[in-house]
């Protein structure tokens, strides 16, 4: 499980972020910020849950892509607020399209 590529670059995903989200100024820091960072390990923890429950796996994997998307949402805010530089919203955006086809076609084989 842990193998998977969705796993690698969530994990990519999920250090370089983390860093970049503490770097916010104050203002933004504990609000969009922490939302940023609780949704990309939120994101994470539900690969992890998705990867090790069959029962349940495609009702993890929805919530996971509504995640994702929410996360992608709140990214593209950050960047429009200049708290991310244009060629790390562009570096990160690469890493959440990648992740996005790889948890659509995980989802299609568990369809």
């Amino acid at each position: 499980m842990q193998a998977s590529p969705i796993f690698s670059r969530t994990y990519d995903l999920v250090l370089w972020l983390l860093p970049e989200a503490n770097k916010f100024p104050r203002a933004h820091r504990f609000g969009l910020g922490e939302r940023v960072v609780k949704q990309v390990l939120d994101f994470q923890e539900t690969l992890v849950r998705a990867g090790l429950s069959k029962k349940d796996r495609v009702r993890l994997l929805d919530e996971a892509d509504v995640t994702l998307a929410l996360l992608r949402q709140n990214l593209r805010v950050c960047k429009d607020l200049q708290l991310l530089k244009l060629n790390q919203y562009e570096h990160v955006s690469r890493l959440l399209v990648e992740i996005g086809r790889l948890l659509g076609g995980w989802k299609k084989t568990t369809a």
